[in-house]
């Protein structure tokens, strides 16, 4: 009967935001249309991927889920990038990596937490995802230091953004081959629980049409929602910041956010883990250097220079979702302090 309720309403939202759009109603009824419908729209592509990931694995499964997850944030970066709006792009990507560190694995961590006293996950796996936060960091901060205090040309300025994001691309490719491949029995979660012979949602073939079906339709709402932005800013008086930053990202990471949690609950930490730290990653390293390059094919290339504001943030998230992951133990404590940091980076962004 849910599942009934949920296509239901997935259908009537993707439907209400469409005609919204294709009508040219009010632009604030679009956004609203549009906002509601990703929502259900990212939790079909969670269901989707959830199912998918039973017959992949666990880790398999959580960088379906991130990958597939984070189809909502590329699909939309890639409209604003096609418009221009590249301080959004940037902010939206700040806002996604943020939000999957201290929101999606702070929610995980906290109702996680409360179900189950302490859970634990692999030690190893945790090692790796710290060294290659610090590592997203590098690569986002030395751009920005270098091109500011020496004054590069515009020139001098493409050429160091599209050479950070090639080494950023190769860096998580190899990161892919090494934890997947190489020494992917390293850091398999030998901590997760069984499956007590759990179903998964749909059959092989159906879990992977409805993952296509999911992503396209993610693609098509993002259309409309972008489309609606500016508008949406300027009645509210709100920054392209913020938006970017927390409205984007909020709505985009609805797929992670119950598919993490949902993991958690079931004692499944690393996989929650693998879809929060693995999204984030795969945006710092793989998404915003793919933007670099889509951005060319476009006519104008976009640098990989973050604000200050954004490099803190990022920083700040890194840091603290390091500390409180690096012992591969997690309690709903931890969690409930990652929620604290994003709620203090959220009233600073709105009052920029």
């Amino acid at each position: 009967m849910k599942k009934n309720a949920f296509f239901i309403m997935l259908i009537v939202t993707f439907a209400l935001s469409g005609i919204a759009h294709y009508a040219h109603w009010d632009m604030i009824a679009q956004f609203a249309f549009s906002a509601i419908a990703i929502l259900f729209v990212a939790g079909f592509l969670g269901k989707a991927t959830e199912s998918v990931a039973h017959y992949a694995g666990q880790r398999l499964g959580g960088f379906l889920n991130a990958t597939f997850g984070n189809a909502a944030e590329l699909i939309i970066a890639i409209f604003l990038v096609r418009e221009g709006l590249f301080d959004m792009v940037k902010a939206s990507l700040t806002g996604a990596i943020i939000g999957n560190l201290l929101l999606v694995l702070g929610l995980s961590m906290l109702l996680g937490g409360i179900k189950f006293k302490q859970q634990h996950y692999n030690v190893e796996a945790a090692g790796h995802n710290a060294t290659l936060m610090i590592m997203a960091v590098i690569g986002l901060f030395v751009p920005a230091v270098f091109v500011t205090s020496e004054n590069f040309s515009v020139r001098k300025d493409e050429i160091l953004s599209l050479s950070v994001a090639g080494i950023l691309i190769l860096s998580y490719l190899l990161w892919l081959i090494f934890s997947m491949i190489t020494h992917k029995d390293i850091l398999a979660d030998e901590q997760a629980p069984p499956d007590h012979g759990e179903e998964p949602a749909w059959s092989k073939r159906t879990s992977v049409l409805y993952l296509i079906t999911a992503t396209v339709m993610v693609a098509l709402v993002s259309e409309w929602l972008v489309g609606t932005l500016d508008t949406f800013s300027a009645r509210f008086g709100l920054s392209e910041l913020f938006i970017g930053a927390f409205v984007i990202a909020i709505v985009g990471n609805a797929a992670e956010h119950s598919a993490a949690v949902m993991l958690a609950m079931k004692n499944k930490i690393g996989a929650a883990v693998e879809i929060a730290i693995g999204s984030s990653l795969q945006i710092a390293l793989f998404v915003a250097p793919v933007l670099i390059f889509v951005s060319t094919l476009f006519g104008q290339t976009m640098d990989i220079l973050f604000t200050p504001i954004e490099l803190t943030a990022i920083a700040v998230a890194v840091f603290i979702a390091q500390s409180v992951s690096r012992d591969a133990r997690t309690n709903w404590y931890e969690g409930a302090l990652l929620i604290m940091v994003y709620l203090i980076l959220g009233i600073a962004f709105y009052l920029v």
